[in-house]
């Protein structure tokens, strides 16, 4: 067997080891990314490897699973992978989110901490090698608020399925209570609280450094079933909420190659025209937001629809040209 044939055959095991409910064999095959008749192959081989795999019945289908997991020689993490996380702890950390990454590096020393020693030492130099030849770059912006109690109690109303309330400075009664049903946390260049208000249905935007005498509730709060939390963030092209449109972009041939690698929208429909200039397509709100964007491209974008986001354009240009123009005269 290659090399390549057993890394994935190694890869699956590790899958069906961590899978609570099993994998199908359609799930095996998109797990792997090989046809349905080269998964059952993996599956008869890992059959072969550990007896004591089980078949669960699922309706008509089929699942497998290891219930009693690997042992640490199939799970030996591997240079690159430490490397990876530490990398990404110190990214969060470059950014403000101390919380998480004490997270990650705990998990790091977890994992350090069920490797033998020798295995260890063996990789530790190569692990400095990369440590100080790779780095994640952190874009400026605002650094996120992250406060590990607060944090800790948004985790657990959503886990207990709890209602939350607190004091919030912003929106359009600044200071006043709040009750809320916790849908869950965005986080990015600002972390964000996911909440309908007590009564309403529509999820709102709460910023957590606004967040004041945070308190979970007994009453019993839970999110609708339907609501995805991704299908939500991906209704705005950055995080504030507003109208979908349907958004068209043309990028001249000059930009078209960044055009081609850029990912605008996780909706978008990007395609090159014979001129060599790309369409791009997508639905999204927060028009400003995503004006805001649009300066970076300068003359290589031409906005074509909404007529929203053309006028959102034009106005930030409006203000910042008559900003700048009177604070050149004085």
């Amino acid at each position: 067997m290659r090399h390549e044939k057993a890394g994935a055959l190694l890869g699956l095991a590790r899958r069906l080891a961590a899978s609570a409910e099993g994998l199908t064999l359609d799930e095996m095959a998109e797990a792997c990314q090989v046809g349905r008749r080269t998964a059952e192959r993996m599956r008869g081989a890992l059959v072969d490897l550990f007896p004591r795999i089980e078949e669960l019945a699922d309706g008509a289908s089929k699942r497998w699973r290891i219930p009693a997991g690997l042992d640490g020689f199939f799970n030996a993490p591997s240079t690159e992978e430490l490397t990876e996380l530490g990398k990404a702890a110190a990214a969060l950390r470059a950014e403000g989110a101390e919380p998480r990454a004490r997270t990650l590096e705990g998990l790091r020393r977890k994992i350090e901490g069920s490797v033998r020693r020798a295995t260890l030492a063996r990789m530790a130099p190569d692990m400095e090698a990369l440590a100080q030849a790779e780095m994640i770059a952190v874009a400026p912006g605002p650094r996120p608020f992250e406060d590990p109690a607060m944090i800790a109690k948004l985790r657990e109303a959503i886990l207990a399925q709890r209602a939350l309330r607190f004091r919030y400075r912003g929106g359009t009664t600044p200071g006043a209570a709040r009750t809320v049903t916790p849908y869950g946390m965005i986080f990015g260049r600002a972390n964000y609280l996911v909440a309908p208000a007590h009564g309403a249905n529509r999820p709102v935007n709460w910023r957590l450094d606004r967040i004041e005498e945070l308190e979970v509730l007994e009453a019993f709060a839970a999110r609708p079933e339907a609501f995805s939390l991704t299908q939500y963030a991906s209704r705005s092209f950055g995080i504030f909420q507003d109208e979908v449109e349907d958004v068209v972009l043309e990028v001249t041939p000059g930009g078209a190659e960044d055009a081609l690698g850029w990912r605008f929208h996780p909706t978008q429909r990007v395609a090159r025209q014979a001129d060599g200039s790309v369409m791009v397509r997508f639905r999204a709100g927060g028009m400003r937001e995503l004006a805001w964007h649009l300066f970076t491209w300068g003359e290589t974008v031409r906005i074509l629809a909404p007529e929203r986001l053309k006028e959102e354009m034009a106005g930030q240009l409006a203000r910042a040209a008559a900003w700048h123009g009177a604070a050149e005269t004085n």
